[in-house]
């Protein structure tokens, strides 16, 4: 990135891939952890995590399963916009199960019952973190209730974390899918960031990119940030960056507002900034 060395980085610090290194614990993504954490502790059968694009689902799941020790066997499935056949197949390939392409959806259930009650025996457990669950068809989310019905006498032999988009909510509201909508004993929905966490957050991002100077971002432009991003961290992301390849073209080492503004009018995802002569009221001064 050829701003790096002109703002004293080792690394691009606003990439919009999901990287734990930059995991940022605002409050908000602080409580959805902890109720992950909480909730699989406690052997729940369903967990659901929403929030808006880009607001840090993958990251937080992914952060989740990084912390998961050796009593935990993790499977991961990040786009299940599929048939629930197809989900089995996906769930055993996870577990290192063999099964032939032509078993039929009965024949794979019995075999991933099979593995999940050996992993039982062995004193493991294991939770399946399903990322894009929006995308799931109802009749696979109903595939999905069955495999949580597996159970000894004392725990679920299988434990599922949702995170999905804010459509999941209206698709789990199906009343052919009741049964595991009431299942779902713990959630958590994601909101953006307040104007003092995206101070918190960009700091924290160049700190770890490698940044030692002092802080980048102008009052006003931090203020332009907060309202165009609604504090999604992935525009924040984008937003800085083009700021700051604006501000690296000029020689200058502070972003400023005009800095943000261009930013966001070049983002087609970022909230419409007022012109300054409308926040005054002087826009409707004619009528």
């Amino acid at each position: 990135m050829n701003y790096l060395r002109h703002f004293g980085l080792r690394e691009a610090p606003f990439g919009i891939t999901p990287d734990t290194t930059y995991f940022f614990a605002c409050r908000a993504i602080q409580q959805a952890f902890n109720t992950l954490v909480v909730a699989v502790s406690n052997g729940e059968g369903f967990i659901k995590i929403t929030g808006e694009v880009g607001t840090g689902k993958t990251l937080l799941c992914r952060k989740f399963l990084g912390t998961l020790d050796g009593a935990w066997l993790s499977a991961y499935v990040p786009n299940p916009s599929f048939e629930p056949r197809t989900l089995y197949l996906a769930l055993a390939e996870e577990l290192g199960i063999l099964v032939s392409a032509n078993l039929d959806q009965h024949q794979l259930l019995k075999a991933i019952t099979r593995a999940l009650l050996d992993l039982a025996r062995n004193r493991k457990r294991l939770v399946l973190c399903i990322d894009e669950s929006q995308a799931m068809s109802l009749e696979t989310l109903e595939a999905l209730r069955l495999l949580t019905n597996l159970e000894t006498e004392k725990r679920k032999l299988l434990q599922v974390v949702l995170f999905g988009q804010p459509e999941l909510d209206r698709k789990l509201a199906s009343p052919t899918i009741r049964q595991l909508l009431q299942r779902i004993t713990f959630q958590h929905h994601l909101r953006g960031l307040e104007e003092n966490e995206v101070c918190a957050y960009v700091a924290h991002r160049l700190a770890v990119g490698g940044f030692t100077g002092r802080s980048l971002l102008s009052p006003a432009a931090l203020r332009v940030l907060h309202r165009a991003s609604r504090g999604v961290p992935r525009l924040v992301n984008i937003l800085m960056h083009k700021a700051m390849l604006l501000a690296y073209g000029e020689g200058r080492w502070t972003l400023e507002r005009r800095d943000m503004r261009a930013a966001a009018a070049d983002t087609p995802a970022a909230a419409p900034l007022a012109k300054w002569w409308w926040r005054l009221g002087l826009g409707r001064a004619g009528n």
